[in-house]
């Protein structure tokens, strides 16, 4: 199952070896790995970044390159995947921003007077977050450096998807014993009897030398359309399963 804003696809695919059941376990272990990394490419606000001790709660693959102590106000966090702020008063209140989400980072003037501004791409929201950096003069250090990271991402991102393939798989040799055994790989199978998708049966023709059909009149559609394969209605085609 798959949703685009508000639409909702169905997708049915098969394995021609039903023994080869290691391909179910490595979509579901690959999607799991997906939705678990969202920190390394989505915005986050208010999330459990840091730990009891107000230190940041380091992802896999992920190294802190310099910690900025803004007293009162918050501390800032770069490393080499995102940019982390949380308030020194209440930690609760943080913001992760991934490189992958960054704009742009540059030096601005506020009423608060120069700031640290950073800017946020469309898909994350396009935020425009302000952070205060005493002193001054660190002020230019700090914005170059969060540039320099942001750069050094793009040319190798790290999207925090992690899956390691078993290959220690039990292999098995063919052969005439009746008393060999089928090794069946670990996995977890829904025996429920799949369901005939007619949409996808009526593109299955197995082959691409049939002749194209005619054009025929629909009385039920009141439009011309190809002349459909024996056996299908277009209430078949028409409908959509949600199970």
């Amino acid at each position: 199952m798959a949703r685009n804003a508000t639409t909702r696809f169905e997708f049915v695919f098969t394995c021609v070896n039903p023994a080869h059941t290691k391909l179910f376990t490595t979509v579901i272990g690959i999607h799991r790995a997906y939705e678990t990394s969202k920190l390394y490419r989505e915005l986050k606000m208010r999330g459990a970044l840091v730990d009891d001790e107000e230190k940041l709660r380091i992802l896999p693959l992920e190294q802190q390159c310099d910690r900025i102590e803004g007293g009162n106000l918050g501390v800032l966090i770069i490393t080499n995947i995102r940019i982390v702020w949380y308030a020194s008063m209440n930690p609760n209140y943080n913001v992760s921003i991934p490189y992958l989400q960054l704009k742009s980072c540059r030096v601005r003037d506020s009423k608060f007077g120069h700031a640290l501004v950073v800017e946020t791409s469309i898909q994350s929201g396009e935020y425009i977050l302000g952070f205060r950096v005493d002193p001054e003069e660190k002020l230019e250090l700090v914005c170059k450096a969060i540039q320099a990271m942001h750069s050094a991402y793009l040319a190798s991102p790290i999207f925090g998807v992690q899956y390691a393939k078993d290959r220690n798989e039990p292999t098995t040799s063919i052969s005439n014993d009746d008393n060999a055994e089928q090794i069946q790989e670990d996995a977890e199978i829904d025996e429920k009897p799949t369901r005939i998708d007619a949409f996808a049966a009526y593109f299955s023709d197995g082959g691409t030398n049939e002749e194209a059909r005619p054009i025929v009149y629909s009385e039920e559609l009141g439009v011309a359309i190809e002349q459909l394969k024996h056996g299908f209605t277009l209430s078949d085609l028409w409908n959509i399963h949600i199970e």
